[in-house]
């Protein structure tokens, strides 16, 4: 069945659209993540132009990541305190980095921006998590019950001032911490159209040190708003918001996020880190090949001197 975007200007088939926006449902619920670092690619993928797959990928994340955080605090795994913290620093980041989206797509430079971000950023987190999560396993499997996660190992930002204690996630650190790494995330939010859970999550880990089991509700909790606030900035300073599209995306994200968190209740936090790196590395990989392979159409623009 076929459905005509207009901000878009393309036709897509609408099943494959739901199943789409379902799958990346899917993967925010046993992940923590909001989806966008999967959902923007493929609608790249898929022909949708760059700029329209940023701002209305990032609406998407909306839905899943509401979806989402209903099923994880349902299981008490969400700490509001550090969500909001989070959430301060992100809506910082996301105004201005839907300004900075503004400056690019004038100067024509967007599209190049968003494919090497992707590549760049998924790259070094995907790495980085993947090399981790196997050392931790290994380490689990020679130790057994005497393994140490690096949550709540003391490093020096932790002598940070400002510091506050939140209960939820046993910690007292500074305040500093979590509104650098959402004004980071928010600023990735309205360039990229993620909602920044790839990068979010294992800095809430390995940086903040919080426990792995609240580190997926919080997440979402902060995708939630901080995505809502990049969405009205992109559609009413840069019009890149398909809502057609996004509707579709809404429809299977919220189903697939129920689902999602029923999957990842049953996986250990070491598994869930391999999985989603392997993904974040996957998707890498593809992006990286599209910027150096030769397009389908090769034409040349030639310059006439006046």
């Amino acid at each position: 069945m076929q459905i005509y975007l207009p901000i878009a200007e393309m036709s897509v088939n609408a099943l494959l659209i739901f199943g789409l926006g379902g799958a990346v449902g899917v993967l925010s619920g046993v992940f923590g993540v909001g989806g966008g670092f999967l959902m923007t690619p493929l609608l790249m993928f898929m022909g949708v132009p760059p700029a329209v797959a940023v701002g209305t990928g990032a609406n998407q994340i909306i839905a899943s990541s509401v979806s989402g955080v209903i099923a994880h605090t349902r299981r008490g795994n969400v700490d509001f305190r550090m969500g909001g913290m989070l959430l301060v620093g992100g809506l910082i980041g996301s105004t201005a980095g839907v300004w900075l989206f503004a400056v690019l797509q004038d100067l024509g430079h967007i599209d190049l921006t968003i494919s090497l971000s992707y590549v760049v950023f998924l790259g070094v987190v995907g790495g980085l998590m993947l090399i981790e999560s196997l050392q931790t396993i290994v380490r689990s499997q020679r130790k057994g019950s005497k393994h140490r996660s690096n949550a709540g190992r003391h490093m020096w930002i932790h002598g940070l001032p400002f510091k506050m204690r939140f209960r939820k996630s046993k910690l007292y650190i500074s305040a500093l911490l979590p509104l650098a790494v959402g004004v980071f995330v928010g600023v990735l939010t309205a360039i990229m159209g993620v909602g920044g859970g790839f990068v979010m999550v294992p800095a809430m880990i390995y940086l903040l040190g919080m426990p792995t089991q609240v580190v997926v509700g919080t997440s979402l909790f902060q995708i939630i708003f901080v995505t809502a606030n990049t969405t009205f900035l992109q559609a009413t300073i840069n019009q890149t918001v398909d809502v057609v599209l996004a509707m579709l995306l809404l429809l299977g994200a919220v189903v697939g996020a129920q689902f999602g968190a029923r999957v990842g209740a049953g996986l250990k936090s070491e598994q869930l880190r391999v999985l989603l790196a392997a993904l974040v590395i996957a998707v890498c990989l593809k992006l990286a090949y599209d910027l150096v392979a030769t397009p389908d159409d090769v034409f040349t623009l030639v310059l006439e001197a006046g």
